[in-house]
């Protein structure tokens, strides 16, 4: 009896980790409210939230389109205020939502979206955190299809080298982020052209709008400060696109 009460708990043991990373990762970050008011349409940015957020510029279809892999955990939407002022710039600028809010359970994402939209002639991935490094897996395992790699707060995995493709990178990074002395480990990984800008005072957290994150850094500059460079330096690479 005392063997089958034992083996009962031993079989429950890994159904109740499952579960509990589920209710986790179920459980995401954010949206805070100023990146809910990021998602409304207006005569300069047209917004969609189904099946991704797609924000594009009122005027015109571009011709050049931004994939944005959200970090681990974080609501897509967190990132809206971002993708508003990029599309207003004149780029399509896409978000897809992940399973369980990972991108590393759907790395090939971006190629859905780039099959739904046929008429874009270049696309560039992205992404924070997670995202980014999911993101570097798509452009080193698809680069004939990527014109530009973007990297927030994020570095290819330790097995993943982008060192010998010639594909325009750019990676931006805060100097109080929990993850930076990994982010600059992964020089060697990447290529030698890589476009490197650190923010100082930035930290993990405020590369989108979901409030505080665990183990990271306490910024030195605000949020909105933060996320204005993000935005000039990430155009700044879209605009040098060969």
């Amino acid at each position: 009896m005392k063997r089958k009460r034992l083996l009962r708990v031993l079989l429950l043991v890994p159904l109740f980790a499952v579960l509990a990373f589920v209710v986790w990762a179920a459980t995401p970050l954010g949206p805070m409210p100023e990146a809910l008011s990021a998602l409304r349409s207006d005569d300069r940015v047209l917004v969609q939230t189904a099946p991704w957020l797609t924000f594009r510029p009122a005027a015109a279809m571009p011709e050049v389109g931004f994939i944005l892999y959200p970090g681990g955990r974080v609501d897509p939407r967190s990132y809206a205020p971002f993708a508003r002022d990029i599309a207003a710039a004149g780029y399509l600028v896409v978000i897809p939502r992940m399973p369980l809010h990972l991108a590393v359970l759907a790395p090939r994402r971006a190629a859905d979206i780039m099959a739904a939209y046929p008429e874009i002639r270049r696309w560039v991935v992205g992404g924070h955190s997670l995202g980014g490094a999911m993101a570097a897996q798509f452009a080193h395992d698809h680069p004939q299809r990527v014109a530009g790699l973007v990297l927030w707060a994020a570095y290819p995995a330790s097995n993943l080298s982008l060192a010998d493709i010639p594909l325009p990178v750019l990676s931006i990074y805060g100097t109080e982020d929990m993850g930076r002395e990994a982010i600059e480990a992964s020089r060697s990984r990447l290529p030698s052209h890589t476009e490197w800008v650190t923010l100082s005072g930035g930290n993990h957290a405020q590369f989108g709008w979901y409030g505080p994150q665990p183990g990271d850094g306490p910024a030195r500059i605000s949020r909105e400060a933060q996320q204005a460079q993000v935005v000039q330096a990430t155009l700044r690479f879209l605009r040098r696109l060969p």
